[in-house]
């Protein structure tokens, strides 16, 4: 397992961290997401041999939110 962490702009509320984690637990190779609306980030565990941090911004983009990678 790898890990990751990814600042995100745009999140405001407990529903807006519950969205990210949605979409990155959804990929095929994540093991975790765990999203921090005070610290705007999110750090992901995940099998680098199956997803990448590509598909991680495209993913919270599509969910509506700017990733910083």
């Amino acid at each position: 397992m790898q890990a990751t962490i990814i600042n995100i702009k745009g999140m405001t509320c407990m529903g807006c961290v519950r969205s990210i984690k949605n979409v990155l637990e959804k990929i095929p190779g994540v093991s975790s997401a765990e999203v921090s609306l005070e610290d705007a980030q999110v750090t992901i565990q995940f099998d680098a041999t199956i997803v990448s941090n590509d598909q991680f911004k495209q993913a919270i983009e599509e969910a509506g939110f700017e990733a910083i990678i």
